[in-house]
């Protein structure tokens, strides 16, 4: 190994009291919790030197406590899985810290590798995330799905709710990306973002990856055939389920 060899730490930020689907974090899938499986497959990735848990639940806390002993108790303020994820990085040391979010149970470790790779290349890129290809209309139209357009240099220009870019005639619905919720900072940025101020974007979408293009950051998106499915509603947890089963 290099001395000069990232650290790469993964943290997974997970609340109990989500507005659309309260408690998801801790629904059974295959005889376990949720974050369980989210946990599983971010430790197949063997880029992550280290891999927590941060909650701000006792229920959360004692059901990661089964699987692993880094899981980290924070403050229940936390308007965002990122703001959470900072505070856990200021007692950790560690170069690059990747965000995946506890409602990503079919997240690849291929897809976690992805996100770190741009950080071992190019010594400038202080954040990263996904985008898949949308694989039908109705992922398009969906509000629960977040969009996003990037440049030619693989950049963010816009992330929204809305299908962007507007097409003037009917195009294929591949050509859509969609944002898949894992993110990875190195350590300073992470700080700095995390203490910069919510701008009209971010409010009006709802969208945390706004703040810092609002603020003149670059976010870079590693787009790729990920497979993810968000869980946000009822409907969600029932297509994991069935998908975890079948390859089960």
């Amino acid at each position: 190994m290099s001395n000069d060899r990232l650290k790469v730490v993964g943290v997974i930020p997970v609340r109990y009291a989500s507005s659309r689907f309260p408690g998801k974090a801790l629904a059974d899938i295959a005889g376990k919790p949720m974050v369980q499986h989210v946990y599983e497959r971010c430790a197949a990735c063997e880029r992550l030197d280290r891999l927590y848990v941060a909650t701000d639940d006792q229920r959360i806390y004692d059901a990661a406590r089964v699987f692993t002993d880094d899981v980290v108790m924070t403050s229940g303020e936390h308007e965002s899985g990122t703001d959470r994820v900072a505070e856990v990085v200021e007692g950790i040391d560690g170069d690059v810290f990747v965000n995946v979010q506890g409602d990503e149970p079919l997240i690849e470790p291929a897809a976690v590798e992805a996100l770190i790779r741009p950080f071992e290349e190019d010594p400038d890129v202080n954040m990263t995330t996904l985008a898949r290809p949308a694989g039908d209309r109705t992922e398009v139209s969906s509000p629960n799905t977040c969009k996003v357009v990037i440049n030619e240099a693989g950049d963010a220009l816009y992330f929204s709710r809305a299908a962007i870019p507007h097409y003037r005639e009917t195009q294929p619905e591949q050509w859509y990306l969609l944002h898949v919720g894992t993110y990875a900072f190195r350590r300073d940025f992470l700080l700095t973002f995390a203490r910069l101020e919510k701008r009209p974007l971010e409010i009006a979408e709802g969208l945390e990856m706004l703040r810092a293009l609002e603020h003149g950051y670059k976010v870079g998106v590693v787009v790729g055939p990920f497979v993810s499915l968000g869980v946000d509603t009822e409907d969600d947890l029932e297509r994991v389920r069935e998908l975890i089963e079948r390859n089960t």
